[in-house]
């Protein structure tokens, strides 16, 4: 897969990251605490990772992060490392690499990246995603939009960190199985005649353990329910519909890997209907009241767009109702396979509610002369 990257660039690479980040704090590199247990390690590299990979982050420096977090991951994910680092530090853990392997041997980012997902997609269960739809205004659609929204989440407690027991000496065995997570029991076949059934224990739920003492902020639970705020960046001319995915920013659960939130955006079409727009695909649509003088006589006027710009609109001559004038790039910006989209304007006549006497007589005058001059090109 990354043939074209040689051993000796990444060697490279490597040494030239561990030396820019030489007094950075692994820790701070993935954002995690020191007193982080190893889901905490495994979640912070899922994360960052994949945010820092070259296939998918094109920064001058995602690169350079994307090796610092690799490096970071193997440190801490390695107990005997870690303790290392922990006591001794930047140098401590050089002299120990050193010793390890014989001058310290940098190991490959992007194989510590196919290793580290290939065993998580085999062990780890993923749980339930989540949908939720985001209605914005078609000017957001049309120009791009940066919007946050927010889902109710659960988390692990921060206080228990998902074990749901007030300490770890709180986790005991299960009296009911003895650890075992099973119970066998007698039942009946035939009269006279038994057999021995095993099935979950009901009291530890197969687990072998049970919480003596239940965690004080969850009550037990495990989780705590939060409210989860996502920004997502919406490309201008993105279609109705579009979809966002913030992998593992679903539900958390002690027992699988969080799932991922699907963001599905959408335009509100009855705003954009009451603001006189319309959207088919890429192309836009704009109904326009003109009245009767303008109908007859023509006229000019500019159109306020969706994202402010004027779009001048001339009819020299005369309007029929519904008729439709395009204009050619005024649609939808282009959004990957499509391109940019025209404008069209539709036109609405509207008569006045009532004439006048004197424009009445005026109106009979002009169109009894208007129905003369027509018979008379018949005739002629």
């Amino acid at each position: 897969m990354y043939g074209c990257r040689t051993w000796l660039y990444l060697g490279l690479i490597t040494l030239l990251a561990c030396c820019a980040i030489a007094q950075e704090d692994l820790y701070k590199v993935l954002g995690i605490k020191k007193s982080a247990t190893d889901s905490d390690i495994k979640k912070a590299y899922r994360k960052l990772s994949r945010k820092y990979h070259p296939d998918k982050n094109q920064d001058d420096d995602a690169e350079e992060r994307f090796i610092a977090v690799s490096n970071a991951y193997e440190v801490l994910s390695d107990e005997d490392a870690r303790s290392v680092y922990d006591r001794y530090g930047h140098e401590g853990l050089r002299q120990h690499e050193a010793q390890k392997q014989g001058g310290g041997h940098h190991h490959n980012p992007f194989d510590v990246f196919s290793q580290f997902f290939g065993r998580q997609q085999q062990q780890e269960r993923k749980g339930p995603g989540l949908l939720t739809n985001l209605e914005v205004t078609l000017a957001d659609m049309y120009r791009g939009k940066t919007a946050e929204f927010e889902i109710p989440r659960k988390i692990l407690c921060d206080h228990c960190r998902g074990s749901g027991a007030a300490s770890d000496g709180d986790i005991v065995q299960c009296t009911t199985c003895r650890g075992q997570g099973m119970i066998v029991q007698k039942a009946q076949v035939f009269p006279g005649m038994y057999t021995n059934v095993q099935s979950t224990c009901p009291t530890c739920n197969g687990k072998g353990k049970i919480i003596a003492r239940p965690c004080k902020h969850c009550q037990g639970a495990k989780l705590i329910q939060t409210t989860h705020r996502l920004t997502v960046d919406i490309p201008p001319g993105a279609p109705e519909g579009w979809e966002y995915v913030f992998e593992g920013e679903a539900d958390e659960s002690p027992d699988w890997e969080a799932g991922d939130v699907y963001v599905r955006v959408r335009s509100n079409e009855q705003l954009a209907h009451q603001e006189g727009w319309r959207r088919k695909e890429n192309g836009l649509y704009r109904r326009e009241v003109i009245g009767v003088d303008e109908a007859l006589l023509g006229f000019e006027r500019e159109i306020t767009h969706l994202d402010g710009h004027k779009v001048s609109i001339k009819r020299p001559g005369t309007t029929q109702p519904n008729q439709v004038d395009v204009l050619a790039g005024e649609g939808m910006p282009p959004h990957g396979h499509w391109p940019h989209g025209d404008l069209f304007v539709e036109y609405s006549v509207v008569l006045p509610s009532t004439v006048s006497p004197k424009t009445r007589d005026a109106l009979a005058e002009v169109f009894a002369k208007y129905g003369k001059d027509i018979k008379h090109r018949d005739e002629l």
